[in-house]
């Protein structure tokens, strides 16, 4: 992400939990081949806040914290385990998310939007925090 991005949308009110999961597709399919045909088969959601029971599993007492987060098995331990059962899943959480882009002058929230959902997917595909770097630059 660049701190000289423009908004491509002026909002005048909140984004809805409608107008975040646009963003999060939209950033799904700027993606290159193949990542984007994998990473179709990631279900996007997208809620106010993570629940409790999300933020207590992973000690987190602030839940303004969580922006997003995957759930599932990465397709590298897929390839050496039995399927799984569990559908892999992005939660986009748009409070969080746009507190986050109020704090950061010169994001554009699409750009943050695109910027969790590659994150997030990263754990998907099993990459590196180096990794995520680099298709967030991309």
């Amino acid at each position: 992400m660049t701190e000289t991005s423009q908004p491509r949308i002026e909002w005048g009110e909140a984004p809805s939990l409608d107008d975040i999961a646009a963003m999060a597709r939209e950033a799904l399919d700027s993606l290159e081949e193949p990542f984007r045909t994998h990473a179709k088969a990631v279900a996007i959601k997208v809620e106010d806040f993570a629940d409790d029971e999300t933020l207590e599993s992973m000690k987190i007492e602030n839940p303004y914290e969580l922006t997003g987060l995957y759930s599932g098995v990465s397709l590298t331990l897929e390839q050496h385990s039995a399927p799984s059962t569990i559908p892999p899943m992005v939660w986009l959480y748009r409070m969080p998310i746009i507190d986050e882009w109020a704090a950061t002058a010169g994001i554009a929230l699409e750009e943050l939007v695109a910027h969790v959902v590659i994150h997030e997917l990263g754990h998907h595909f099993g990459w590196s925090d180096e990794e995520m770097d680099v298709m967030n630059e991309g």
